[in-house]
């Protein structure tokens, strides 16, 4: 499972713009509703990754996050396919489902209705 990436540093700054719009968008968006997890489902150099996000934090459910908070869990690159609202606690067996594949652009107007 090698992701291949060109120039880690063109990576990084890719990455924090990210950080800047949509992944530190759909964070802000948890810290306001901490009673909701947010399941991203993303394509990201061209393998699925999923990430949860609570409480402002984001982790991958499928490879390894970063120790470092200035690597966002989703990079510039990755596209978004789906994304699941679930009631906090995040039980991963059994979520309870508030919403389900919503594409970005729904969830773009949630976010507008927190503010973020």
């Amino acid at each position: 499972m090698a992701i291949n990436i060109v120039g880690m540093s063109d990576w990084r700054l890719g990455s924090l713009k990210m950080n800047d719009s949509i992944g530190r968008r759909l964070e802000q968006y948890t810290i306001k509703r901490p009673q909701e997890v947010l399941v991203v489902t993303a394509q990201i150099a061209g393998e699925e990754d999923q990430i949860a996000i609570f409480k402002g934090f984001s982790s991958s459910l499928m490879r390894p996050t970063s120790f470092d908070p200035d690597v966002p869990v989703l990079p510039a690159e990755a596209e978004i396919v789906t994304i699941d609202r679930v009631a906090s606690p995040y039980n991963p067996d059994a979520p309870r489902y508030l919403q389900q594949g919503l594409t970005w652009e729904t969830m773009q107007q949630l976010l507008s209705d927190v503010g973020v």
